[in-house]
């Protein structure tokens, strides 16, 4: 029984060190977080125009949808992972636990043996009668209490063990299910995720059809973007120029804002990044670069931006068919460019995740509702991904 009982333990213990940081409540919040995720983006897909030809739109929310999935899965494995270490830290339990109970079995049987054995002796009356003095008298008594305390405590160890081996049990039981429920996930993502690879291979074949009027497209594309951040980037310089000195107030706020770094709240309740900061290359198309002086963020259709960080709004300008909001915290600007409707005007102090207005839908392009977010810090452009939290 020893032995057994050791090599359980140190299974379970080897269990224990290989046990990431996360626990298996982590494991699961992050499965429901990217649950959600998955659903906006299917809500997103059926929102596209309902046929079945291919667009970049359609292949971008596809790549999304596998990209959350596929860390879906890799969450699941790891929740399996943490449910066999679990199953063998709970076996090493009820070992440990059973082999306990035996032990007090042995020694209770041993002590009622050797009652039995006294009481075919002399009685305890018997006992107490032939004491030589009261003295001894006393301590027979207290003896004798004590011990027949001592056979209640071992009853009631006994007892309080069969219990305890009784949840242990439960638990290794509740462990299995909520492994067998966690294989079926897997195998339910994992089956999702084959289609989804299916019709992603299928409508990049279609684009690469389609390549030379798309690429020709997204060039002018390109150059549209490039004259709007152009205008973007005049009025932050505008404002910067004829800027005062900052009050106690604003002072207060830059500081806020930059000690958020990585932890600002998205200017979008649900959506996805659908274009990286910087340049970088097409996702479909080779030869085309693209270079983002912010980033995109996709979201359901009807959906509001939102401010990132309490402050002032400086500007609400026109640009094409949308508007771009700028809005001041301290020596930091945020830009909200593919505004359809503002809910804000110059001048006007927002807080964090205030509506600052509804972001516009492209129904040319699937109903495509997008976002540019950019941050500023004076006239130096940001990497707003460093800033948002993850």
């Amino acid at each position: 029984m020893n032995k057994r009982i050791l090599f359980f333990l140190t299974i379970a213990m080897l269990a224990a060190v290989s046990v990431s940081a996360q626990t298996l409540k982590e494991l699961q919040a992050q499965q429901k977080k990217y649950a959600e995720e998955i659903e906006t983006t299917g809500k997103m897909i059926k929102q596209t125009k309902q046929n079945e030809k291919a667009t970049e739109n359609k292949l971008n929310l596809i790549n999304e949808n596998i990209r959350t999935r596929k860390k879906l899965i890799n969450s699941i494995n790891q929740e399996i992972i943490a449910l066999d270490q679990e199953q063998l830290r709970l076996e090493a339990e009820l070992v440990r636990l059973e082999a306990e109970l035996d032990s007090l079995k042995r020694d209770y049987a041993q002590l009622v043996q050797m009652t039995h054995y006294a009481d075919l002796q002399q009685s305890p009356l018997l006992f107490l009668l032939s004491a030589q003095d009261f003295n001894q008298l006393v301590r027979r008594l207290r003896y004798m209490r004590e011990f027949a305390e001592y056979r209640q405590d071992q009853v009631r160890r006994i007892e309080n063990l069969k219990a305890d081996i009784q949840i242990q049990s439960d638990l290794i039981q509740d462990n299995r299910k909520e492994k067998g429920s966690a294989l079926k996930a897997q195998q339910r993502e994992k089956d999702e995720l084959a289609r989804n690879e299916r019709k992603q291979k299928a409508m990049l074949q279609d684009l690469k059809k389609q390549e030379k009027q798309l690429v020709s497209k997204q060039r002018q594309q390109q150059k549209k973007i490039d004259e709007l951040n152009k205008q973007i980037e005049k009025a932050i310089a505008n404002q910067v120029d004829r800027k005062q000195q900052l009050t106690k107030e604003q002072e207060l706020i830059a500081g806020g804002f930059a000690a958020n770094k990585g932890r600002l709240p998205w200017p979008v309740a649900k959506g996805f990044i659908s274009g990286h900061y910087g340049k970088h290359q097409h996702s479909v198309y080779e030869n085309v670069t693209i270079n983002n002086k912010g980033i995109y963020i996709q979201t359901p259709e009807g959906s509001d931006a939102r401010a990132v960080y309490e402050g002032e709004v400086t500007a609400c300008m026109v640009m094409g068919a949308t508007y771009a909001i700028i809005v001041q915290h301290g020596n930091y600007r945020t830009v909200y460019t593919g505004i359809q409707t503002p809910a804000v005007k110059a001048g006007d102090k927002v807080q964090g995740k205030q509506t600052i207005g509804r972001i516009a839908s492209n129904p040319d392009e699937d109903n495509k509702t997008e976002l540019q977010f950019q941050v500023w810090q004076d006239r130096e452009i940001q990497n707003p991904e460093l800033w948002l939290a993850q």
